[in-house]
């Protein structure tokens, strides 16, 4: 049985949030259409906030990791649920990932952080921070394409926990 999480949480006087944070440049206009349509229909079911963190300047990986580990862990509020994209991670279903956004509600999480890292990776520090690592693929992709693919497939998360015909399983 699907449930209407929006509802769910309307009607508990909370709703979920869901945040999108990103290492990286501004997105380039062939990609930032398809994050803003995903997006904008995301707002159905959650508030989303998507913020950049602007790539550290450093020139060695591991200052690089360092300096933007301080950025994102800025970012995140202490009682927010992190999922960390990462090669390193599990991979998930579309159905999967509706399974993993329902569980954090059902565990009343505030706010779920979608984090996708810089180009070298996150330090340890946000790895153990991460609640979950979710791998999208053994591909690589560039930055702004995972950015585009987190939004389609949140969307389509929702469009599953909320029962309707987006997602066809």
């Amino acid at each position: 049985m699907h449930l209407n999480l929006y509802t769910v949480f309307l009607s508990k006087s909370f709703v979920l949030k869901l945040a999108f944070l990103s290492v990286g440049k501004t997105n380039e206009p062939y990609v930032k259409e398809g994050i803003e349509n995903f997006t904008k229909r995301i707002t159905h079911y959650y508030p989303i906030q998507w913020q950049l963190i602007p790539p550290a300047k450093a020139t060695e990986p591991d200052q690089i990791k360092k300096a933007e580990a301080q950025s994102i862990l800025k970012a995140i509020g202490p009682t927010d649920v992190l999922v960390l994209l990462d090669e390193t991670g599990s991979m998930l279903s579309s159905p999967g990932l509706a399974k993993l956004i329902q569980q954090k509600a059902n565990q009343s999480a505030q706010r779920i952080v979608f984090l996708i890292g810089g180009a070298y990776g996150v330090a340890n520090e946000v790895k153990l921070r991460a609640q979950f690592t979710w791998s999208l693929s053994e591909l690589v992709f560039p930055h702004m394409l995972v950015r585009l693919i987190l939004a389609e497939q949140v969307y389509r998360a929702c469009s599953i926990l909320s029962n309707e015909k987006y997602h066809h399983e």
